[in-house]
This record gives C-alpha cells, structure tokens and sequence, in this order.
C-alpha cells in the first residue's frame, strides 16, 4: 500500500540545528537588507533509518519546493537535481540497505543566468532555501504517478467525467493488473464506479450519465473526488485526487463560467512574507486565499510571476477563487538551454496542476517579455498537448505583441502616463484593438494595472491614499464598462520585498493594496466594496479624520468605499446630510462609492483653517435600514492595545499571523503613531522577525511557526498602554 510521511523534521541547516521544513536558509529583516545575503549555496542534512518494510517498494522522496537549484545526496553519492525553485521533484531511494542513512541537500540561492527568472533584474525576491515541504513516500512496485481529469458537457443534463491514469513502473515489473475507479461527492458517497484491465503504462477511464452533479463555480465551489486503486502483481496502490465540474470560455466578448458571463476582477499575489520570505506552510497559504476571496472580495488571482504552493491552489478550489497560473520569469528570456528550461516548466506546472477547477488559464510566456516567435510557439504547443481544456494567455506590457496563446493577457499601464507628457487625456484603459493592433477583437484580459504607476505606503499622507484608491476606482470602472475586457487584475494584493533596483530603496515595492503583513491600505476596499452586500457590508471612509491632514486643510472631496446605497454624515452639531453613490463618475461598476464634496457641503459646514474639529459619524443604510456605523473623534488619543490573532487553535506545525493595533476612543487606527511595541513569547513557537516592532500606520504583524504541541502565550506591551496577553493552542 502507499504511503506517505511527514519528513520535514529534524533537519541540520549548516552544521547547526535542528530545523523543521519549510525553512528559509536567511531570515531578512522588514527592509533595508542586502538580498545577496541568501545568494549563495546552503547545505541542509538529515539522518533517517531505513524501514524493513520497504523491501520491494518504490520509495522516494517529495520535494515539493527548493530554492533554486536543488542536489540531493544519499550517503554522499548525488541521486537527484533540480533548477527550478517553484515545482516538485523526486529524489529515488528505493533498494537502499538496512541501517542509518544521511541525505544531504544541496541548495543555490545565487541567481544563476541558466535558470528562470534569472538572467537579469527581477522585481521580486527568490528567497533561498527548503521552503515547502518534504515528504516521504512508498508505493507498490507498479503504482500510480498520475491522473488528468476531464469533464466535458457539463452544460448537459447527465455529466460525464474522462481521466487518464499514468503510472510508474522503475523496476519494469509486468503491466498487468485492474485499475478500480470510483467519484464521491464531498460528504464521501459515491456517485458511480467503474474498473479495466491494465495492459500498458496508461489507461482510459470513462463515467457517463452522472446526475445530480452541483457545477463549480465562485458562488458553489462543489469539489468530487476520484479515487483510484490499482492492483497488480506487484500490491495495492490507491491514491485519490479532487477535481470539479466546470466549463470556462474566453471570447472576444469576455469571460463565460458554466455558460453564463462573469467579470474577472482580481489580484496579483507574490507567495513572500516578511521575515520567513516564501517558507510559511499550509496555515499561512489558506490564510492570504481567505484573504483574497473574503477581505478583499475578489474572485480571480494571479501567481504572478511563478507556480505557487499547492496548499494556496487547494484553498482556491475549496473557495471559487479563480486563477491565472504562470510559470517563472520577469521580462528577461535567455538562452536556448535557458528556453528548455522555461518549456520544462510548461509541462511541470501543467501536470502538477491540471485537477485544480480554480485554475482557468496557464500564462505561458514569460511576465512582460518581448514577442519570441519560435520560443512561444514550443509553450503554447506543449500546454495545449498537455491540457486541452484550458486556454493559454501570454503577459505583456508591449503593443502590438505577437499573439501565439489563447488570450491577450496584457498590463495595461497607461492611467498615469499624462504625467510624462503628451496630448493624451487621462485614460484608465486603452482600447483593446489600440493595444493589440489587430482588425479584430479577440479575448482580451488585463493582467496588471497601478503598481509602480503610483506606490503608496500606508503611512502615505490622505491625499496621495485617496488618489491611489481613485485610480484602482477608475480601472475597474473602465473594465465593467467595455464588454471586450475579460477582467482586470490589479497590481497587486500584498507589499512585497524586492531588488535594490526597484521598490523605494527601502527594499519593498508599496504596490499593494494591503501591506506585507495584509493589513488593508484604504484601496483594499475598492475591492472589498465592490462584493455583494450580502457577503457583508463594506464602508470605508478614506480619511484620518483630522483638520490639517491635507493640504490647505479640511476633508473634501471625501471617498467613502461602500457597498450600501445610501450614506449619512453626522458633523458636529449640524444637520445630518444623506448622500447616494457617486454613479455619473463611476457608472459602471456595481457598487460606486459615496463622495462628499461640496455638491453636498458648503466650506462653512464642515469649516475652514482654524477653526475647531469636530467628531462625526457616517452611517450606512441598504434598503432603508442602517447596516452600519463608523465613527470618528475630534481628539484622538491612543486609548486600546489591540492584539488579534487570525486562530487561537493551531496545528503543532502551523504558521499563524497576530496583528497588533493602537485604537482611539472610537476604535480607528492612529496612523501616525511611530512608537514600537515589544513581543513576548512562550511556549513551542519560533517568532519571526524582532522581538520589538515599530507600528507602521498605527499597526503591525508577527508570525508564529509552531513547533509542537501545547500552549502558547504571545504578550504585546507598548509604552502608554496596558500590556495584551494572548493565548494559542497548538494540538
């Protein structure tokens, strides 16, 4: 029988330790680091003892991320390598001896010109080290390697589902056998099951007629499973595989799900956390999908610009998160044996991911690259051999790019461009046939837009956040409103660490609409606000509340991010004002925000420099009634230590986030509080980062990696203010 094994602990990180994976090699400090610090090579070891049992078995060891390039040595002798840092690989350790055995990894930070992304600059860190998981595992000699399922005609009334089964045979033991196959739905029935012969190294599977089936989609992710069990001469192997039904089109008239259209609205999200770099694990990869799908309500993403964690593409699947999968690279395309490389990671990023419904489209050109005729014609050629059922998209920022794949996938930059001159009016999108050169439409999608066209930090003054929240507004206005566009991926979810070549010198481009630690930027609600009201309320006033915040003073125009339909403020001792959202500006997105500006207000009823600030309160209503209330003091004070975990009820290896915030009397963050808090812990848990923080916009974050079972006690003191003490169970 198959079997897997946690194989993570007890690893020796250069000579000291021991560690447990995932493990970064060099944990950087928030900013202003030198990233040549990992740019090196990294020797992990462990010592295990070989099972009896494994005696005519195929046993290997599960790499399932290493960055960047990977040797593995059992007891001194190389078994395995690998030079891409973003898939899995295999290291064989079948017909070993009895006794103890040492396995070495070797592991190259540095940024080799042979490998992808590299070659050239990269805005984006690629943080060295066994940063996923390791697992151990054994199998019959004959067993499965892997399955690719299909569901064609979900659109019919009985669904079918096709797969193909691939299996492995090292030992060339005879191709014989049964291959009995079942689908269950996600309470555990089973809805039909078949079985066949094994003659060859593949087989066809094929369930018709399937009724009662539930279409997957962002409003009913419903997830079946087949499971597979082989048996031949050489034993029982079993493996199961979740997988959904679904139907997706790109057309020149925009993205349709199960026959119906739907408009992409997402984000690009970089798999990085400050500190531990890419290696948070399971906990911390569902937590930024449950991010992206319930903070900030969107419902595609981008793995820009690399295949991401498994644990993040299960977590999209469970919630109807769509993705835009991509393989390495970032503008730069090297040589021919560079290029193999790249076409390598076509096929490894396919075959590891072709069961996952979320995923709708398989970016295979290199991010912002120039046209390569030759060489996307070998990527485009290999995903359609390899999948048929999705199509292929190519990231560009250029015009009148070659079109090779499925989609124009393009980062469209051009609102903030009036800035550099011209005669061009501020335009949030071009025209596709503009952009694309063609004489005629054809499925288009926008990949990218805002970012480096206009960095914002949290601690950023109102004015530059309300412009940053504005041109995201206008975006997602312009895509809604042109029926050619698919959708609009912004750039992008989450602050990340980069090159000294880019970013604010500082090391991190303030691209996000949530800071590293995904505390919300007030462009987060642009986003969020644009969700049913339904899924919950949102209402976000983009303000600090404070007389001399902007420039000559006072709060006009104000932005309120909301998905209510009607607004009321209360200022002062004045007469409360109502005010509807703003549709003559932003007619087509679905939720508009409220702006109060002096179509609503006189200069003297809110006043003017020099005089007295007042409170205020904003209230929300939906259909008549108040769903929600916000208010804001006229002196605000630090009044309460807000400590907040994301669980108190961890897993004896998880990772988890607590945030920690200084609120006034009315419960809003003190943007401009710089003073730190200090962090305490005890208990089994490895603190990421310093142990005293500064607060960053009137907040900041720490991750925890538990590293065994019990209790966890984390204690947030800061000067002016009572000590928090929280407490974690990790079981």
């Amino acid at each position: 029988m198959r079997s897997t094994t946690d194989f993570n602990d007890n690893w020796l990180f250069e000579g000291t330790g021991p560690v447990r994976l995932p493990h970064t090699a060099v944990e950087l400090p928030y900013s202003y680091f030198d990233e040549t610090s990992y740019q090196r090579a990294f020797t992990y070891e462990k010592t295990f003892v070989a099972d009896p049992a494994w005696a005519g078995q195929e046993v290997w060891l599960r790499f399932d991320g290493a960055m960047a390039d990977a040797r593995v040595f059992l007891d001194g002798a190389e078994i395995a390598a690998h030079r891409d840092g973003y898939t899995p690989f295999t290291a064989r350790l079948t017909g070993i001896g009895p006794g103890q055995h040492v396995i070495r990894v070797v592991i190259d930070g540095s940024e080799n010109p042979e490998i992808p992304p590299f070659g050239n600059v990269i805005d984006y860190l690629t943080y060295a080290g066994l940063y996923r998981e390791v697992w151990l595992e054994t199998a019959p000699a004959l067993h499965i390697a892997n399955v690719k399922i299909e569901t064609p005609d979900v659109l019919a009334q009985t669904k079918r589902v096709q797969a193909r089964v691939y299996l492995d045979n090292p030992q060339g033991m005879p191709l014989t056998g049964t291959l009995r196959a079942e689908i269950a739905d996600g309470a555990g029935a089973v809805l039909a099951q078949t079985e066949v012969p094994i003659s060859g190294a593949e087989a066809a599977l094929s369930f018709d007629g399937l009724a009662g089936i539930t279409l997957w989609s962002p409003e009913t992710p419903a997830l079946y499973v087949l499971r597979l069990t082989l048996t031949s001469p050489s034993g029982t192997d079993s493996r199961s595989t979740r997988f959904g039904f679904r139907e997706i089109s790109f057309t020149d008239a925009g993205f349709h799900l199960n026959g119906a259209p739907i408009k992409l609205r997402g984000l690009n999200r970089h798999q990085s956390f400050p500190h531990a770099g890419y290696a948070l694990g399971r906990a911390a990869q569902i937590k930024d999908a449950d991010i992206l799908k319930h903070e900030l309500r969107v419902n595609m993403v981008r793995t820009s610009h690399y295949p991401q964690s498994s644990h993040f593409l299960d977590r999209c699947d469970e919630l109807g998160l769509l993705v835009f999968e991509e393989i390495p690279g970032w503008q730069h395309i090297g040589g021919l044996q560079w290029q193999d490389e790249a076409v390598m990671n076509v096929a490894r990023m396919i075959t590891r991911d072709w069961n996952h419904p979320s995923i709708v489209i398989w970016g295979v050109r290199i991010n912002e690259s120039g046209d390569s005729h030759d060489f996307y014609t070998r990527t485009n050629a290999l995903a359609r051999e390899l999948d048929i059922t999705r199509p292929t998209g190519g990231v560009r920022y250029i015009t009148d790019s070659e079109l090779l794949e499925d989609v124009y996938t393009m980062n469209d930059f051009i609102l903030g461009h009036e800035e550099m001159g011209g005669n061009r009016p501020r335009t949030p999108l071009r025209p596709q046939q503009e952009v694309t050169g063609l004489p005629h439409p054809v499925p288009y999608m926008i990949t990218e837009f805002g970012g480096h066209m206009y960095p914002t930090k949290s601690t950023d003054q109102e004015q530059r956040q309300a412009e940053h929240v504005t041109r995201h507004l206008q975006v997602l206005n312009a895509m809604y409103g042109d029926p050619q566009i698919a959708g609009a991926i912004g750039w992008c979810a989450f602050d990340y660490n980069t090159h000294k070549d880019f970013g604010s010198g500082d090391r991190i481009c303030h691209h996000g609409v949530m800071d590293m630690y995904r505390e919300p930027k007030f462009a987060a609600y642009a986003y969020a606000s644009q969700g049913d009201p339904e899924g919950g309320i949102v209402m976000q006033p983009v303000t600090f509340w404070a007389r001399g915040e902007r420039n000559i003073g006072g709060v006009l125009p104000l932005i309120i991010l909301t998905n209510c339909d009607e607004l009321e403020l209360t200022y002062g001792d004045y007469p409360p004002k109502r005010v509807k959202p703003d549709r003559e500006t932003y007619p087509h997105l679905p939720h508009p925000p409220v702006v109060l500006d002096h179509r609503s207000f006189t200069a003297e009823e809110l006043g003017v420099w020099g005089m007295k600030w007042e409170r205020a309160s904003v209230t929300g209503y939906l259909n008549g009634k108040v769903v929600a209330t916000r208010h804001y003091v006229d002196n605000a004070l630090p009044t309460t230590l807000q400590v907040v975990p994301d669980a108190t009820q961890i897993g004896p290896q998880d990772a988890v986030r607590i945030m920690v915030r200084v609120l006034d009397q009315a419960g809003n963050k003190l943007p401009f509080l710089p003073e730190p808090v200090s962090v305490r812990v005890s208990g089994p848990a490895h603190r990421f980062g310093p142990a005293v923080l500064p607060l960053r916009a009137g907040s900041t974050g720490i991750w925890l990696q538990a590293t065994g079972a019990g209790e966890i006690a984390v204690t947030i003191s800061h000067d002016r203010l009572d000590p928090v003490t929280v407490r974690l169970t990790a079981s």
